[in-house]
């Protein structure tokens, strides 16, 4: 089985994230899409994230009824900051059947030489990149890459938290359910 895996702090999961997800689901020759929440992203201050739990529940409510997306808690129990190249060869051990390849944006693309490890991540692992405004795919870094026009949309996580500071409606960028979640929880509030 083919497993495509979509890192992200998800802080909160938006519909941007949900299109990119599902796009790539259904048009690549992947299985299945894990969303991995990332309890601690190195290259991130810590600050600002909600407790990993309430992002990962966040995750499962976005997609529970989405058969080829899957949340995935597994960077929960691994040293912290977590490195990608660390849970890759913790899940290739532990799945020694499947096949994984890494999901990432154009953007985050361009820094994957300041990643650790970057090289034995471009060599193991195919990467899928969707194309992000403003930053073209121009080097490989020695990695198998596909690059992917999926749908794009102009929102992000830091916007969503800012407007529930300001009390602005968040609707339709994320799912009614996560909506009413984080209303009832005073989230990011």
């Amino acid at each position: 089985m083919k497993i495509g895996l979509y890192f992200g702090s998800f802080n909160p999961i938006h519909t941007g994230h949900l299109i990119i997800a599902n796009y790539v689901a259904y048009n690549t020759d992947l299985d299945k899409v894990w969303l991995v929440v990332s309890p601690q992203n190195p290259l991130k201050p810590a600050g600002s994230l909600l407790n990993e739990h309430n992002r990962f529940h966040l995750v499962e409510m976005a997609i529970k009824d989405e058969p080829k997306l899957r949340a995935s808690n597994i960077e929960f129990s691994l040293p912290r900051p977590s490195f990608t190249i660390d849970t890759l060869t913790y899940l290739t051990e532990k799945f020694p059947t499947q096949e994984f390849t890494i999901i990432m944006g154009s953007d985050s693309f361009q820094n994957i030489t300041r990643w650790r490890n970057y090289q034995q991540l471009t060599k193991n692992y195919p990467i899928y990149v969707y194309l992000r405004p403003g930053h073209e795919v121009t080097e490989t870094h020695g990695a198998r890459v596909e690059v992917l026009k999926a749908p794009m949309l102009d929102i992000s996580s830091t916007d969503i938290r800012k407007w529930i500071q300001e009390g602005k409606s968040i609707r339709y960028l994320v799912p009614d359910n996560v909506l009413a979640y984080i209303a009832e929880n005073n989230y990011y509030r």
